[in-house]
This record gives structure tokens, sequence and C-alpha cells, in this order.
């Protein structure tokens, strides 16, 4: 599922790709992919890239945005006769003709370039809005703070709100900090040596602090790195390598080492999700019998 990093990805890639090019032709291939009516939108220009969480924000010249939802398998790809940009969900899209078969909206730009929305499992979409549709929307209106955003003061008061539900499911939580998905938090929790299942009341001030720059440091990496959208990479020795074996000290390698301590990583379920962790560098796991 496109995070966070991805969709940051996706915004960097597309600044310098698509602004200020008029748009000859938006054609909706999927009418469940594309919210609004797409002829308006002839002769217009995107001027403007935003994010706001997991939400892609395309701004117009007359006002009106955009609203882009990856969801789990949304990806933007930009085409032009030097070559291509694609981000989003990583899968063999990024490569193969376009449009695909898991195309679903794309626009044409005057200049012969096109933007294509692929969604695969087709839960993502494009929705057209106005300022104060946007402005009043209920998923963007009810986000929290991203972790560069959220004071330490105001992080560790969150978690005694919530004093007696996992660490885990506190950062899930979009309406209480946005931006966290699953890869990330358990990196997070790792690099902080905080085992997610401790309920979010028995964090020490010292503890949640260091839970937060983590998760702000491992954010800034993976955004850095191109987030999972780098899906595949070239290593010195010639073989291919996986965007987590780049990143990742724990998610997806459970039965492998700890690189801290040589300790088995694990994975369970908490808050309804695979979670991986090292029960050595973050204590607090009982196993049940």
């Amino acid at each position: 599922m496109p995070e966070l990093p991805e969709i940051e990805t996706i915004r960097r890639g597309l600044q310098g790709l698509i602004l200020n090019k008029k748009i000859v032709q938006c054609c909706v291939l999927c009418e469940k992919s594309f919210r609004g009516e797409s002829d308006s939108l002839q002769g217009r220009e995107f001027v403007k890239i935003d994010r706001k969480g997991k939400a892609l924000l395309l701004g117009l010249g007359d006002g009106r945005t955009i609203l882009g939802h990856m969801r789990m398998t949304g990806q933007m790809i930009y085409v032009d006769k030097d070559g291509r940009f694609a981000a989003g969900h990583p899968d063999g899209n990024f490569i193969a003709e376009m449009p695909s078969r898991h195309t679903r909206v794309y626009f044409e730009f005057e200049d012969g370039s096109h933007l294509y929305f692929n969604d695969l499992r087709k839960f993502g979409f494009l929705a057209i809005m106005s300022e104060k549709d946007l402005k009043n929307d209920k998923f963007l209106s009810e986000l929290g703070p991203e972790p560069w955003d959220m004071r330490e003061d105001d992080f560790y008061e969150m978690l005694n709100r919530h004093k007696n539900t996992s660490i885990k499911a506190v950062l899930l939580n979009q309406k209480l900090i946005c931006g966290l998905g699953n890869i990330y938090v358990d990196e997070a929790c790792f690099k902080s040596k905080v085992f997610p299942g401790r309920n979010a009341g028995t964090l020490t001030r010292a503890e949640s602090d260091e839970l937060l720059a983590a998760a702000r440091d491992v954010m800034t990496r993976a955004i850095e790195s191109g987030g999972s959208t780098m899906k595949d990479y070239v290593k010195p020795d010639g073989s291919r390598g996986n965007y987590l074996d780049k990143f990742a000290q724990v998610f997806r390698r459970d039965g492998e080492a700890c690189t801290h301590c040589g300790t088995n990583i694990l994975k369970i379920r908490v808050a309804g999700r695979g979670t991986h962790f090292c029960p050595k560098c973050q204590p607090g796991y009982k196993e049940t019998k």
C-alpha cells in the first residue's frame, strides 16, 4: 500500500513534469475511479502539487483541486518522448506499455505527454473538488498532524490519552498522528527499542521522545530513498535487491537475525496487523503457550 513516503515521492516527481502544461483531454476508463466532470478539465493546467498525509492534491489554475487517493494499489505514471516517471504501488506497470489494463484514468497534455492513474484493485480514485469541498472534506479534516509537525509534549500527551491502547494502534490511527503506515511503525518502534504491543500509557517521557524522533527519522529516510516505490535496485555485485533490503531492520525479516543483537526477529499480530520486532532489543513480549 502506498504510504506517505510513496505519495511524497509522487508529489516531488510530478512537480517538475506536469506543471503549467495544458490538458488536452482527461480520459476516464473506469467510472468508479473518477469523480466529477472530466470534460471540464480540457484546457486547464496543473499549477501546484501538494500533499496532506497520504492524499495527493493537484491544484488547477481555476481554483479547483484534483484530490488523489492511491489506497492499496494506486500509481501515477508519467510518460513523454524522453522516458517515464513512475511511483506509488510498485509492480510491473512501472515499465509496461501505457495505457495498461490497470489504467483507470489518464491525462493527455498539449505537448504529447501523458499522466496515467493506474489502480489494480480499484479502491483508489481521483476527484475534482472546489475550494469549499476540499475544506469540508471529512477525510482531510480529520487527519492528525504529521510526525514533523507534532511537538514532543503533544505526542506524550496523545499517548497518555490512549494509555490502554497498544502503541502500534495509536501510531496507525491517522486521526491521531498522520502518515505512519505498518512498515514505518515497526521500524520506528525498533529504532526506539519500544515493543509495539505495549500500552501507550506505559512509555516514559524519555521513551516517548525517542519514539517520536525515531518516527521522524524513519519517515525522512524513506522519503529520501523514494519509499517502497524503489522496489528493485542493482547491488554492487550485479544482483538485484529490494527496497526493504536497504531500509528495513525488522519489517518482513521474521526468522532472520537482528542486525543489532543477533536474536531472531519475530512476527506477531498487534492491532490486527502483522508486526515485526526483536524480542531482546524491544522487551515486553510474553509468548502465550
